[in-house]
């Protein structure tokens, strides 16, 4: 087998190697693969390029992408991103950190964490907050195992059918190989059904429930009652959360949830394609010791100064795995980073503004769809922020919308249609979706 150019060792290193793990030569590493599955010729690849050529390569790649105007959410929300943030983040110190084990030498970021943690418990009222998690879906399935672990014996967990699509998945792919049961709470006049909720308490099997504070319908759901209900019957309630709409609706603390998750990406990651993107999760202090992840802590140190150290993560995580809560380890925290100088940047008042006009722009392009006669309003009566559904009759309405530079109309399991504005887009714009609407 020859060897790769762009390895750095010579062929004394690896005949040293060799020579130590007995092992005659490179093939004989992959003597356990099948011969018919080892490629036997070159590599098929182009010539060297300058760097001006590939530059040019890959814009003419990117060229190809369609730059459309982003009217959808359904959990990745197209949200400015201030011009700041990407240079910070970018800086050496933080690109090039990873798990802060060394709390003497990783006072920066242990203290960007601290404060993520701080801004996370502020939004949601909990008492406690992780140094983040994967994503939202993930942080969902954490919670699930969470609620296992917290109730103990029981083995059921309920989910939302208003919860978004791909948060269900994950969560039923996680408890599929935790032994978990997975019951569903049925949606009502778009909103999560109490009745159905304490008609599936009766089992006395199930540990929590898991519910939507803004829901996939754009709903802004009300949870009078769940706490209530669940907690009589000695589980947990879940809310999964829209952070950047915690500011101007009802905190989970508030509906006295137990545990709260979501994803970070609205406060300011870009789309992305899809990622990377940062979960959160805060809880009551009683649940703190079955949080996954890390969390940072602050004290002083010998001289009385003001320090930060990680704290309360179980050794099991790293050693014992088959005793562990959860296995999550690696650092998401520059994209907790990202979303700290986010809510540095945008504070209290500006998160507030950031609602109301991202509500606005929302509410002004359902009544302009709406007086095309085009769609029907499922769920008048229903408070939104940014995001809602409608029902239509135009076939092949997203394709349609796309040609025209929207992207827009996305369907729901239900064959709904549903939009988003957020303060990235303008009245000119909204206009002329749907002036392609009515074309279309």
């Amino acid at each position: 087998m020859a060897r790769s150019p762009y390895i750095p060792h010579t062929d004394a290193d690896i005949s040293a190697m060799l020579e130590k793990i007995g092992v005659k030569d490179l093939d004989a590493l992959y003597s356990d693969v099948p011969q018919e599955f080892l490629r036997k010729e070159p590599c098929d690849l182009p010539d060297a390029l300058s760097e001006q050529e590939i530059r040019e390569y890959f814009a003419c790649l990117a060229a190809q992408n369609a730059n459309l105007k982003v009217f959808v959410g359904q959990g990745a929300y197209d949200h400015y991103t201030p011009s700041v943030i990407p240079y910070l983040t970018s800086r050496s110190e933080f690109i090039t950190a990873y798990t802060p084990y060394q709390c003497e030498i990783s006072q920066g970021t242990l203290r960007y964490i601290f404060e993520y943690q701080s801004m996370i418990c502020r939004l949601t009222g909990l008492d406690i907050s992780n140094a983040s998690l994967y994503d939202g879906a993930t942080a969902a399935a954490e919670a699930m195992m969470m609620l296992i672990a917290c109730t103990r014996k029981k083995t059921t967990v309920l989910l939302s059918e208003a919860l978004l699509p791909q948060v269900r998945e994950v969560v039923k792919t996680y408890a599929k190989f935790h032994g978990v049961k997975i019951g569903f709470i049925p949606a009502d006049g778009g909103e999560t059904s109490l009745d159905a909720l304490k008609e599936a308490l009766h089992s006395g099997e199930v540990a929590g429930a898991i519910v939507p504070s803004v829901n996939r319908f754009g709903i802004v759901e009300n949870h009078e009652g769940f706490a209530q209900a669940l907690h009589d019957a000695g589980a947990l309630l879940v809310e999964y959360c829209d952070p950047s709409a915690l500011a101007v609706v009802k905190s989970p603390a508030e509906w006295d949830a137990d545990i709260a998750v979501g994803d970070g990406q609205p406060l300011g990651l870009p789309l992305s394609y899809g990622g990377p993107y940062v979960g959160f999760m805060a809880v009551k202090k009683d649940h703190m010791r079955k949080m996954p992840g890390r969390i940072v802590g602050q004290t002083t140190d010998k001289e009385g100064r003001r320090v930060f150290v990680l704290t309360l993560q179980a050794r099991e995580q790293h050693i014992r795995r088959e005793k562990a809560t959860s296995n999550i380890c690696s650092n998401e925290s520059l994209m907790a980073l990202w979303a700290t100088i986010y809510l540095s940047l945008m504070g209290p008042e500006g998160l507030v503004k950031l609602n109301e006009i991202c509500s606005d722009g929302a509410h002004y392009l359902k009544e302009e769809l709406l007086k095309t006669g085009l769609f029907e309003d499922l769920f008048p009566a229903k408070p939104f922020l940014k995001e809602f559904v409608l029902k239509t009759s135009v076939e092949g309405l997203q394709a349609k919308l796309e040609k025209a530079g929207f992207f827009a109309a996305l369907p729901t399991e239900e064959g709904y249609v549903s939009f988003c504005v957020t303060e990235k887009r303008s009245k000119e714009e909204t206009d002329l979706l749907v002036k392609a609407v009515k074309e279309a």
